[in-house]
């Protein structure tokens, strides 16, 4: 072919600019263009029809495209999903005029800006933990190390459930280049485990935690979903919280959350989800509920880290279709944590054990990165650490 042509992919305003200046644009030529460059589709849902129709018409007029449901033109639907589809230009023309419009369309537009800019710019995180200092951004994925102090962890079946094994298992996970040490006291596996009470979950923490933290050069976080633990945890020196409930199960934990201003893992447990609804569309609203039961209580905004909680849904397929879509978890404007390591879709899929599954955790972590994980919870800490490194190297590269 002349023209040795070739499609490119452009997904924000910033690779737009690069895209438009490796063509020797004119500085301010290319100021213009990097808005036109980027092409966005959001979709928005339960918009009232008659607020529809003007959303529709707005982005037609200004060369965008909206669709509709065929109810919403004679309001036979009362409400309607809205697919928007427009370069950056076109968003940033429509959101203005919808800010004065009747029917709920200010409130709309607001979130269509805010959407917009969590998409285009990585929430860039850092955190002062007691001695520690965690740096979450797009330059390094982190690695959260899996210590199960308990007896029935589906993934080491009781193996570090000791106290020197336990202490041995971290220092080899802090030299295997984890960034975080995430400590579980009650097997939470959504097959099979058995539940146990906060004094129990104390009584097994606690000891480990403080020779933990005695000797870890990195931070800790405590995964739990009953607040009292949560608290205890926190008091004693830990620095984050791993909510599996995402806040929904205990109503103190936002509280004890709030009062030690500690970030806070929210996941995606999808309990009693409805199976006509897509799955990324109830994990949003979900996650967003958590967001605002948490801000509510006095969390920052800048202390949530969010999971989608693969494994533990109902079905195999829910797993990669999560996988699959886990950028779309962008629009939160939250850092994701993804947790794959050994999961049972793993196993299900290659069928193999629990202690077999490094190069199908390997395949999550990679495809996790570049969809989108900031933090990937691991118990093979060396091995996707490695991966995590590669990963970053070959997406760093595509901007440079």
């Amino acid at each position: 072919m002349q023209y040795n042509m070739r499609v490119i992919e452009i997904k924000s305003q910033s690779q737009a600019r690069q895209e438009v200046e490796t063509v020797r644009c004119d500085p301010a030529g290319a100021a213009i263009m990097s808005n036109k460059a980027a092409f966005k589709t959001i979709k928005v849902e339960n918009v009232v029809s008659k607020a529809a129709l003007i959303l529709k018409q707005t982005f037609l007029s200004k060369g965008g495209e909206a669709s509709v449901s065929r109810g919403a033109a004679d309001y036979s639907d009362p409400y309607t999903d809205v697919l928007l589809s427009g370069t950056l230009k076109h968003f940033k023309q429509c959101i203005p005029q919808l800010k004065v419009q009747p029917w709920g369309l200010k409130k709309l537009a607001e979130e269509l800006e805010a959407v917009i800019a969590a998409d285009e710019k990585f929430p860039q995180r850092t955190y002062k933990l007691g001695a520690h200092t965690l740096t979450i951004s797009p330059e390094k994925t982190l690695i959260m190390g899996i210590l199960n102090f308990t007896p029935d962890s589906f993934s080491d079946g009781g193996k570090f459930n000791n106290m020197d094994a336990a202490l041995k298992h971290v220092e080899q996970m802090i030299e295997a280049g984890a960034d975080i040490i995430d400590i579980g006291a009650e097997s939470t596996r959504p097959y099979g485990s058995q539940k146990i009470t906060a004094d129990a979950e104390l009584a097994r923490l606690m000891p480990v935690l403080e020779k933990v933290l005695n000797i870890s050069s990195i931070p800790v976080s405590i995964d739990t979903y009953k607040a009292s633990v949560a608290r205890n945890a926190l008091k004693a020196g830990a620095h984050i919280i791993n909510d599996i409930w995402g806040l929904q199960y205990d109503p103190e934990m936002a509280n004890v959350v709030a009062e030690y201003n500690a970030p806070v893992i929210i996941m995606y447990n999808q309990g009693e989800a409805d199976y006509q609804r897509d799955i990324m569309s109830h994990m949003l609203e979900v996650l967003r509920r958590s967001i605002e039961l948490g801000e509510q209580a006095g969390i920052s905004s800048d202390n949530f880290i969010v999971d989608p909680g693969i494994g533990f849904v109902k079905k195999l397929s829910d797993n990669f279709t999560i996988m699959s879509r886990l950028d779309e978890l962008r629009s939160l404007g939250c850092p994701v944590l993804l947790g794959t390591s050994r999961k049972r879709f793993i196993g299900e899929t290659l069928n193999v054990p629990a202690d077999d599954r490094v190069e199908g955790t390997a395949a999550t972590v990679a495809l996790g990165i570049a969809k989108g994980a900031n933090i990937i919870r691991v118990h093979d800490v060396r091995e996707m650490a490695r991966v995590a490194r590669m990963t970053d190297a070959i997406i760093k590269a595509k901007y440079q």
